[in-house]
């Protein structure tokens, strides 16, 4: 049977979803010894950095929930699961998944307090059992001596695949993993996945060719984000060979790709922002063909060194032919509505930058929103709005956010100015007229393509109305000074203006004693410019960031950054 026609018979199964992939594929005839998943360290005595076969990944899947099972675990469990292992996480959600559990998954990187206090109001008054290892075991102990420890990752290889039950028969609205957000506020806030929701977007991409590059790809995704869940899951039905990284820094990453050799690498804007900021030698790199970013928009800057590296295949009419280059692929994403949303292809021929984030995905619909839920004109800024084109999104809490006082806008988004609702808070995550609010503010054009402007958190608007977008200036700062690697601007009110701190952090060699002020300030709009209260070189570690490697913003505000 050719890949082609198992790849048909799963996009045309209506049981098949994210929580039975594994089982989907050797049900419907993939072959047992089809090369599927790759991980960084050794998996029951198979080596790292060699593809796991499809039956022995099922077997090692299976080892694992026959050990669950015997401790108890049965289906809609929710048993947590903290480390920052790749192939300990991944197996564990597999071999969850298989039994009909919920995989309620931490990020490794999380710090033990932060860790406790999320899974005790994820747990309730019913406590979570936990499948950790030694040094995130201790690290839980010393914040909760009471906490629930199922067992350490590793002993679930020792289960006889043999007493395994047999697969859970998902339903549709199943939840099969929770994953959580990035936790830049401090906090982290649960995303519930269901068995059918986050495989919409893969049933879809299943009856499309297969895109170049795929056949191989390397993940320097966080293991524990809902995008990992969602990459394994593409990769096995698709039947491509995955690596999937435990660390995702960006020479963690060149590494991996020089040993590997992947067609298509993914990966959240820190680690392109850490490969494009060093050396990029051509070799390493030859093989890779596709970018593939998710969750925020990546960075003009980065991504126009990265398309110069690597090869693509272009049609012509002598036949498909190779040029020098490659594709960046940016999808923008809400994990509430677990898949991409909005998507752009950069080439070396592309012109629409801008934090232009593209135009809606097929399964999906997106709009641009009043606080009212007025649905708002190309070319004014508000809230983004998004929902399946089958039906509209549903908040995993049953929360639903009401309409708040407006505060209109008195210009247009290229003047770095525009429209917020009082309230900014309250628009992340809430439901308006049916519309999933992602916490973002966009504008659209009359092509219908959305560009970001900021998170509602970090713009700020002062008394006389004027605004301020953080991102969309960090994105004028990187365009125009080539010698800085990256950029965050931190903006409060002080005295009734706005007020802005711009923390540089230069590519290797640039000289730190420069004063970049004048340059900084020349690229902005004269509103922004004169709101610029200083302009500072900082090193990497005295940026704090989440989990996932995001900029933690109000952290930086709270330390005084941005204070008057």
């Amino acid at each position: 049977m050719t890949t082609g026609s198992i790849r048909a018979r799963l996009a045309a199964d209506p049981q098949v979803g994210a929580g039975n992939v594994l089982g989907a594929l050797i049900a419907h005839g993939a072959p047992l010894d089809a090369p599927t998943l790759a991980f960084d360290t050794d998996v029951d005595g198979h080596p790292a950095w060699q593809p796991l076969t499809l039956g022995s990944l099922d077997r090692s899947v299976q080892a694992r929930a026959a050990w669950l099972h015997t401790r108890g675990v049965r289906p809609h469990d929710r048993v947590a699961v903290y480390a920052g292992n790749a192939s300990e996480v991944v197996l564990a959600f597999l071999a969850l998944a298989r039994l009909g559990a919920v995989a309620a998954l931490v990020n490794g990187k999380v710090d033990g307090a932060t860790a406790t206090a999320y899974l005790r109001r994820l747990g309730g008054t019913e406590p979570i059992p936990v499948l950790t290892d030694q040094g995130h075991h201790d690290s839980l102990t010393q914040h909760d001596p009471n906490a629930v420890l199922l067992g350490d990752l590793e002993e679930l290889a020792a289960g006889r695949p043999g007493d395994a039950p047999p697969p859970y028969r998902h339903r549709p609205d199943d939840a099969i993993a929770i994953t959580h957000s990035s936790g830049t506020t401090g906090t982290l806030k649960p995303i519930t996945a269901s068995h059918a929701s986050q495989f919409s977007a893969i049933r879809h991409r299943l009856q499309q060719p297969r895109a170049q590059g795929a056949e191989r790809m390397l993940s320097a995704l966080p293991v524990a984000h809902n995008s990992t869940l969602s990459i394994v899951n593409i990769a096995l039905a698709g039947l491509h060979e995955l690596l999937v990284l435990s660390d995702q820094s960006g020479p963690r990453t060149l590494g991996a790709i020089d040993r590997w050799r992947p067609g298509t690498v993914l990966g959240f804007a820190v680690t392109w922002a850490e490969l494009a900021g060093g050396d990029l030698p051509l070799p390493a790199l030859e093989s890779v063909r596709v970018w593939w970013n998710v969750g925020d928009c990546a960075r003009e800057s980065h991504i126009r060194r990265l398309i110069a590296v690597g090869n693509h295949q272009i049609a012509t009419s002598a036949g498909p032919m190779w040029e020098l280059g490659s594709v960046f692929i940016d999808n923008f994403d809400t994990s509430e509505l677990d898949h991409s949303v909005l998507t752009i292809t950069h080439d070396q021929s592309t012109d629409r930058y801008g934090r232009c984030v593209g135009r809606a995905e097929p399964y999906a619909e997106a709009t641009v929103l009043g606080p009212d839920g007025r649905q708002l004109p190309p070319g004014e800024p508000g809230l983004l709005g998004v929902r399946s084109a089958a039906a509209p999104s549903r908040s995993p809490s049953g929360s639903q956010a009401g309409p708040q006082p407006d505060s209109q806008a008195d210009s247009q988004p290229d003047s770095q100015a525009g429209s917020q609702p009082a309230s900014p808070e309250s628009w992340d995550g809430g439901l308006l007229d049916g519309w999933r609010l992602t916490g973002d503010l966009v504008y659209r054009d009359d092509d219908g393509y959305f560009y970001h402007l900021d998170r509602v958190t970090d713009a700020v608007q002062a008394p006389d109305g004027s605004r301020l977008y953080t991102a969309l200036t960090e994105e004028l700062v990187l365009a125009s000074c080539p010698d800085v690697q990256d950029c965050t601007v931190v903006a409060s009110v002080a005295d009734g203006h706005a007020v802005a701190d711009v923390l540089l952090q230069l590519k290797p060699g640039a000289d730190p004693t420069i004063d970049r002020t004048g340059q900084v300030r020349a690229v902005l709009d004269k509103r922004v410019a004169a709101a610029v209260r200083r302009v500072d070189v900082v090193d990497g570690d005295q940026i704090p960031v989440s989990a996932t490697g995001k900029v933690r913003k109000r952290a930086l505000r709270d330390s005084g950054v941005s204070a008057a």
